[in-house]
């Protein structure tokens, strides 16, 4: 059985920027990244309080953008 989790759109955008980056995609990295950014900061407002934790690896996945940015030469 799937876990809620798992179920929530930032998730699955996560695991999918991971999957770019492990195939030295970057244009769709990038935009995983964008897309990213923006499933975690749609809900609440400027008032709102965040209750989630953000996800565990996200400091990772950024440093693995950045390094395949490097390499890549932007």
């Amino acid at each position: 059985m799937t876990d809620s989790a798992d179920r929530r759109l930032g998730d699955r955008i996560l695991a999918a920027l991971e999957l770019a980056i492990d195939q030295q995609e970057l244009e769709i990295a990038e935009q995983l990244w964008r897309a990213l950014e923006l499933a975690l900061s749609r809900y609440g407002g400027p008032d709102a309080i965040e209750k989630r934790e953000p996800p565990s690896q996200l400091d990772e996945v950024l440093d693995r953008l950045l390094d395949l940015r490097q390499a890549k030469g932007t």
